[in-house]
């Protein structure tokens, strides 16, 4: 394996999308030459703007853009399809998840011992930001409800760090738009065969408050209730 695509779906994110592209930059990966497909979602604020400015410097990123908001699992569709990496790791436009933990992630692929990483905000990384007792909650229930789905061990589905060998993510069509994507693709994993190979690696997670531009609803997690039935029980 030679090359990693870092997936990068953004809306918004003016004030961190420049830091996040620096990061992911700086970041060790282990070998691999690494490209950066940042899908613009129709941002209203300066982020496209910001994003063609990084694309001007450097060579190693591609901007895909939509010409209507649809959602991150729509961004992700898109990326996916312009990444061309042996292995693609999704990455955040804010500044929640950090890059330096590379490491972790594709440690399992490159010794190959694994075809899927999740990194798990519950399995003890360096440092966690003390938020929101509900939100930690549901994501607890909704891990627990797609285990019983899938009949996995995840501790974290709802995770943004996710690391597929290219192959796997090419054999996935991905449907949901918006956050459903999480519930989603996990089940389209999980029911594949021959099961790939998943592992977990715990990493730290500094998260957002609202007032800072976090976006995950209470609606969000109602879908991700209906995905995790539809896409388990009606594939």
């Amino acid at each position: 394996m030679n090359t990693l695509s870092v997936v990068i779906p953004c809306f918004n994110e003016e004030a961190t999308i420049a830091t996040v592209v620096a990061r992911v930059r700086d970041a060790d990966t282990m070998g691999l030459k690494c490209e950066l497909v940042i899908v613009d979602d129709y941002s209203t604020d300066g982020t496209l703007a910001a994003i063609e400015a990084l694309t001007a410097k450097h060579d190693d990123i591609k901007l895909c853009r939509h010409h209507v908001n649809q959602g991150k699992g729509a961004a992700l569709r898109t990326g996916f399809a312009e990444a061309s990496g042996d292995i693609v790791l999704i990455q955040d436009a804010d500044l929640e998840y950090d890059p330096s933990e590379y490491t972790r992630l594709l440690k399992p692929i490159l010794e190959q011992n694994a075809d899927v990483v999740y990194g798990s905000r519950f399995k003890g990384g360096s440092s966690t930001r003390v938020l929101y007792f509900w939100h930690s909650v549901g994501n607890k229930f909704l891990t627990l409800l797609s285990n019983m789905f899938t009949d996995l061990n995840l501790t974290d589905m709802e995770t943004c760090y996710k690391v597929f060998r290219g192959e796997i993510v090419k054999k996935i069509q991905i449907e949901e738009n918006r956050f459903g994507f999480e519930p989603e693709i996990t089940a389209k994993i999980a029911h594949m065969e021959p099961l790939p190979r998943i592992y977990e690696v715990g990493i730290s997670y500094q998260g957002r408050t609202y007032a800072e531009g976090k976006k995950i609803g209470w609606r969000d997690g109602v879908r991700a209730i209906y995905c995790i039935i539809r896409y388990n029980l009606f594939r």
